[in-house]
């Protein structure tokens, strides 16, 4: 369950481990909502006719209700003789042994809720209730799922700030670079129009001008839209995601850039999404400040089932002590605490001339 950071899939797991652990016929897990419903309900042991079938997802109401309001677990032999029961939709399938688990955050806030959620368990296969046993496996159960529960929640909740400073960084760029350009433009076009009659030759360079400006303002128009591309990491996978994005880049910018993979194994997914991002980083860095004609980026697989990212560029290059001193920093430190934060190392190689590299490994599961 903990190496998982989405939480719909950690709930998904704690509620196939309930089924699975305990021998139930059905399991469930209902994380409460402030309306009087759940925000989630997830189900093992029910097909998806027979889930849609049931209908819409349950309101806070009878047994399940009561469980939110409890610190301890509810074993019945038959639920239906529960004075709480009310009853459930015609497609439900019939319940009799029933076993309730609360999941209680155990570094709860006093404003906040101590019970993150419940755990159903329904009908113990091959007949009779659940045991004493079956509650207490179910309470060690609980406990660790509220511990990957919680830390999914911080994941999925610093995630969302990560979104949020990118968003942020992304309007920056918009107001630094493109609107700077539009601005230059339109003086430009402004000045041509008054030297068309009186002096045509001046005319034209100034609308030469307008063409350029015009051509880098698209640019820089087309590297926005491709960071704010949603990427498609967890479906297809680091190497295709950058092959993907490298191709649109490719088509975007006037620049060559190719991209190349070699024996790269699926890594975790903290990993891979570092990888991805300084990525993201240093092509912007490429294509925007280096003038480089040529980018090539490659990842390549390593001998500890770690793998190496490697962005080279045959622009300009600069003196990366005079950038820090200068206070410029092109999203290197950035890029070296995102190297840092899933146990890697980032390096750079630049000079005045000679274009510049940046790589990063990352090590093995």
């Amino acid at each position: 369950m903990s190496r998982h950071l989405e939480v719909r899939e950690v709930l998904r797991r704690i509620t196939a481990s309930a089924r699975r652990l305990l021998g139930g016929e059905y399991a469930a897990l209902g994380v409460p909502d402030d309306h009087g419903g759940f925000a989630q309900f997830v189900v093992d042991g029910v097909t998806d006719e027979q889930w849609k079938a049931i209908g819409p997802l349950p309101r806070q109401h009878g047994v399940l209700a009561a469980m939110l309001h409890e610190s301890g677990p509810v074993r019945l032999d038959d639920v239906r003789g529960a004075p709480a029961f009310g009853g459930w939709p015609d497609a439900h399938p019939e319940l009799g042994a029933f076993l309730g688990m609360p999941i209680v955050d155990p570094d709860h806030a006093e404003d906040e809720p101590a019970v993150l959620g419940v755990i159903y368990l329904a009908n113990k296969q091959g007949g009779g209730g659940f045991t004493d046993h079956d509650e207490e496996l179910l309470r060690i159960l609980a406990a660790h799922a509220a511990l990957a529960l919680s830390n999914a929640r911080l994941y999925e909740r610093g995630r969302e700030l990560t979104l949020a400073g990118e968003r942020a960084r992304i309007a920056h760029d918009l107001h630094d670079a493109v609107s700077q350009k539009l601005f230059s433009l339109r003086l430009t076009a402004k000045a041509a129009a008054k030297l068309v009659d009186r002096d045509p030759a001046r005319a034209r360079e100034e609308l030469a001008e307008v063409a350029r400006l015009a051509a880098e303002a698209a640019d820089e128009l087309r590297a926005v839209v491709v960071e704010l591309r949603p990427a498609a990491l967890e479906e297809d996978g680091l190497s295709a995601t950058l092959a993907s994005q490298v191709q649109v880049l490719d088509r975007a910018h006037t620049a060559d850039i190719a991209f190349a993979a070699d024996r790269v194994r699926a890594l975790p997914q903290t990993q891979e999404a570092a990888l991805l991002r300084v990525a993201q980083e240093a092509l912007h860095n490429a294509l925007r400040h280096s003038g480089a004609r040529r980018v090539t980026v490659t990842l390549a697989g390593t001998p500890t089932r770690g793998a190496v990212l490697r962005i080279s560029d045959n622009g300009r290059g600069f003196d990366p002590e005079s950038v820090r001193r200068a206070g410029r920093h092109l999203g290197l430190a950035s890029m070296r605490d995102r190297a840092a934060a899933v146990g890697g190392r980032l390096t750079l190689d630049s000079a005045p001339g000679q274009g510049t590299v940046v790589e990063m490994e990352v090590p093995g599961a």
